[in-house]
């Protein structure tokens, strides 16, 4: 084979032998796999990862770190490693021209690959301190993952040192054992955390948030919140006590990025026509007091937005958070992976504990694996909660912010369509429903694609009798896409009724001295009274209809397995159910449920953040007033700073006039 030829000059060194690897007692693998997959493994992730951790450093500067004793030792470090790969390098060739025996291809390229992956690590630690980054996560599992490829050759030397002493090179035993250490030494320094950059906001702010400047490992389990938690404990919180946002989250900087996203799109769709009311002419010598001609001031200019078509709020909010969004599509992609695993790593345990003839080891292999895809799945999901739950605050805090700059800035015409109420509801109920949506909204792809995976795997563990409790789930559809439908309309509905409401309530308010004089209390109470019932009336038919879908989802996952296994049994006699099938099918019938649980709330919450989104866009998109229209140019000659000829005042340009 070629890669026996290439880890061995005579193939006596096979790449993988299941015999040596699994079927024994004291498993072990082939020093071929050993110098390949497990050195080539670090240096693929770390080449691969490179390139676009380079793109997100550059675009995400954070400030300039000064060298510290933390940064020189990890420098050190890395350039210790790469003196040891490139010995090992010298070493084969010193071998090659002094030596009986011909070193193998493998004994040369894998230190020389290893050698410019620790080149690339080292240079990688000091780019991160020029760009202000206290702790890299993409190094750490770097380390992680090259320590834990190299413990499995650590344990393999030490066996063939103590069974096989004479086939011991004590160079490459020495290099290799320095080369542990250092790892060690890499790891460790890898989970510290640097200085903060200078010019940084954490040094100005008296009480700062410490998730910015926690390690990688503390962010990823959440380990930076522990003393806010154990101060809640031993007593109730005060203000004091809570952090500082972060400069990301904050709306002087989050609102504009919204504005700026806005207006692009608004300039897009919108073709301006400017019309001047008022030209400049010349005034007779006769009309003027002094004898001489004045000019006159253009003093007004109209400009006309003629729209070719409405601008895109969800674009401008895509183009906005999107790229922040985006890791949390990634770690629900890797949480969606794994949570497969665990039925699968099941499967093999029963199949384990039936077989009275395999070696114990496979048990507790088995074990540890599923204990640690349980560990990463958790921690996976709660950084992907977390990133959501980011995101639509920054989303929430834009839409609040661009909507009170908006309400300083619209016409008076476009004042008169959108009361207070309105604007209210918009900042109050219509920006909430978007954070509440952000944080589910992945279920949108996630849901159909664990439904796939889970359909995929009972396929293979129960046959085409999957096939009834895929019937079932298409039954479900239509009754929940009529439901939605309905939901909609109840939405438009019920959001008019509170915007009346509250238009009511806030002229009640301003008007309450009159309404006290004339004794009116009764009259709008009954009036608002009224508002409020066809309101609760919708909201009642809505919650009938999402008692309706919640109900039919729940009873979903246990009609589905109640009839995939009343198939299978029925189908053919010799179908059983033993304890592989029918742990396994229940594991995969519980992934089942989540999502086929969650996508009808996703998809009633997405109804209603559309309507939210029609409502934010038309108000958004008024007319503003227009800081050019009016020209300021002195008047030479005039006694007048302002002259009015022929003059026509209205309140709105849609309206008659008020003043001539």
């Amino acid at each position: 084979m070629g890669l026996d030829r290439f880890c061995s000059s005579d193939s006596s060194d096979p790449f993988w032998d299941w015999n040596c690897t699994w079927y024994t007692e004291n498993p072990d693998l082939t020093q071929c796999f050993q110098n390949t997959v497990l050195v080539w493994l670090p240096c693929l992730y770390l080449w691969l990862c490179a390139p676009i951790y380079l793109i997100y450093l550059r675009s995400h500067d954070r400030g300039y770190i000064c060298m510290s004793h933390l940064n020189k030792a990890k420098t050190a470090v890395g350039l210790l490693l790469w003196i040891i790969c490139w010995s090992d390098v010298f070493y084969s060739f010193w071998e090659r021209s002094h030596g009986s025996s011909v070193p193998a291809p493998v004994q040369l390229v894998s230190p020389t690959l290893l050698g410019l992956t620790m080149l690339l690590a080292t240079l990688l630690i000091q780019y991160e301190r020029m760009k202000g980054v206290q702790s890299s996560g993409i190094m750490l599992i770097f380390w992680l993952l090259t320590l834990l490829c190299a413990t499995v050759t650590f344990r393999s030397k030490i066996l063939q040192a103590l069974n096989q002493p004479l086939t011991v090179s004590m160079w490459r035993y020495t290099t290799f054992y320095i080369y542990y250490a250092l790892l060690l030494v890499a790891l460790f320094l890898s989970c510290l955390t640097d200085r903060p950059p200078l010019f940084s906001q954490a040094v100005k702010d008296l009480n700062p948030c410490p998730e910015p400047g926690a390690s990688f490992l503390s962010r990823i389990t959440f380990w930076w919140i522990t003393r806010m938690m154990v101060t809640g404990y031993k007593r109730p919180l005060e203000e004091k006590d809570l952090w500082s946002l972060n400069s990301e989250d904050r709306s002087q900087r989050v609102v504009p990025q919204l504005v700026r996203r806005w207006n692009t799109e608004c300039q897009k769709v919108k073709r301006t026509e400017q019309k001047t009311l008022y030209s400049p002419r010349q005034v007779p010598c006769s009309e003027s007091k002094e004898g001489r001609a004045v000019e006159e001031s253009e003093i007004l200019i109209v400009k006309t937005p003629q729209k070719t078509k409405e601008p895109s709020l969800f674009w401008a909010l895509c183009l906005t958070f999107g790229p922040y969004f985006l890791i949390s599509c990634l770690y629900k992609i890797i949480q969606d992976i794994l949570m497969f695993v665990g039925p699968e790593i099941l499967r093999l345990l029963i199949r384990f504990v039936n077989n009275s003839d395999a070696p114990p080891w496979q048990g507790y292999f088995y074990t540890a694996l599923l204990f640690i895809c349980t560990c990463v799945q958790s921690l996976i999901l709660q950084k992907y909660f977390h990133v959501c739950f980011v995101s639509g605050m920054r989303l929430r805090t834009a839409i609040i912010g661009a909507v009170y700059r908006k309400a300083l800035v619209i016409s008076s015409a476009a004042r008169r369509t959108s009361t207070v109420g309105e604007i209210v509801n918009l900042m109050s109920v219509d920006a909430q429903r978007f954070m509440d949506l952000i944080t589910y909204i992945n279920m949108i792809w996630s849901a159909p694609l664990q439904v796939v995976l889970a359909l995929y795997f009972l396929w293979q563990n129960l046959g085409p009798s999957v096939l009834a409790g895929v019937a079932v789930m298409v039954l479900m559809v239509p009754v929940n896409a009529v439901i939605a439908m309905k939901t909609k309309t109840y939405q438009v509905a019920q959001m008019k009724s509170k915007d009346n409401r509250i238009k009511l309530m806030n002229e009640m308010l301003n008007g309450i001295k009159v309404l006290k004089l004339y004794a009116w209390e009764l009259a709008f109470k009954d009036k608002v009274s009224e508002i409020r019932e066809s309101e609760l009336r919708v909201l009642k038919k809505a919650a009938y209809l999402g008692a309706m879908s919640t109900f039919t989802w729940v009873c979903a996952p246990f009609l589905v397995a109640l009839s995939t296994f009343t198939v299978y049994v029925l189908i053919d006699e010799r179908n059983i159910l033993d304890a592989q099938k029918a742990f396994v099918s229940l594991a995969l019938f519980n992934i089942l449920r989540f999502p086929l649980n969650m996508l009808p709330m996703v998809i009633s919450s997405m109804v209603q953040a559309s309507v939210s989104l029609k409502r934010l866009r038309v108000f958004l998109s008024h007319e503003e007033l227009q800081e050019d229209s009016v020209d300021h140019k002195a008047a030479a000659g005039s006694p007048h700073s302002i002259s009015i000829v022929d003059g026509v005042f209205s309140w709105s340009r849609a309206e008659s006039p008020t003043l001539k």
